[in-house]
């Protein structure tokens, strides 16, 4: 259903809100709870899976739940919307990302913007985002492409919950949350100087994501 662009802008606000919120949550309460990091690694991923099936299938008939920058090019390279709409898409998963960074940051009583210290780098992460990312925009046109967009919110969630564990970068794998995870000096940060990499190298993913499709689903 293509709606107006401030309710489609709105559905994407708060989607993403919910997804960060849902990444920098479960991973101060998983630190709060233990400190074995492979459950904290195993509770943070299933809390995002969680949100993020429950935000495909609150805003998706909305505006397609993208919540992902990448998703979003990709959607208009694609030829599914207009260019037009791609700038104020990004813009708006951006701040709804930072809003639900925040938001997490003050219900677990911290401050409500501490940048990052937690550096990710080196090539065996870098090579994890191309492939995280490379995964996502495929399955999810794989299934637009097919007519089985409506597996897209079970399908998603999974990949994401299983990306975490066989990526090395525990799978970002969206410009957005790369972006305002470097607003939490928490478990699932990042820090501020890794991130412009991060982002290039999952919009590399999506492009070699975006070509797959086109060969195998033409």
């Amino acid at each position: 259903m293509m709606t107006d662009l401030p309710r489609r802008l709105l559905a994407e606000f708060i989607g993403t809100a919910f997804l960060l919120a849902g990444v920098i949550g479960s991973g101060i309460m998983a630190t709060n709870l233990t400190d074995d990091v492979g459950l904290q690694l195993l509770a943070n991923a299933a809390a995002t899976a969680g949100v993020l099936y429950m935000i495909i299938l609150a805003f998706g008939p909305v505006s397609g739940a993208h919540f992902n920058p990448a998703v979003t090019i990709a959607d208009a390279w694609q030829g599914n919307r207009p260019w037009a709409d791609v700038g104020p898409y990004i813009a708006t998963q951006i701040a709804g990302g930072a809003v639900g960074v925040i938001l997490a940051n003050l219900m677990f009583e911290l401050d409500a913007i501490s940048f990052s210290e937690k550096t990710r780098g080196g090539y065996g992460q870098y090579i994890g985002e191309v492939v995280a990312t490379f995964g996502l925009v495929l399955l999810i046109f794989a299934l637009v492409r097919t007519g089985r967009d409506h597996l897209a919110a079970g399908a998603v969630a999974a990949y994401i919950g299983g990306a975490y564990w066989f990526t090395s970068s525990t799978s970002f794998a969206n410009p957005a949350v790369s972006i305002t995870r470097t607003l939490s000096d928490t478990f699932a940060g990042i820090d501020p100087a890794s991130a412009p990499m991060f982002v290039v190298l999952q919009l590399a993913g999506m492009a070699l994501a975006v070509g797959a499709a086109r060969v195998l689903y033409p």
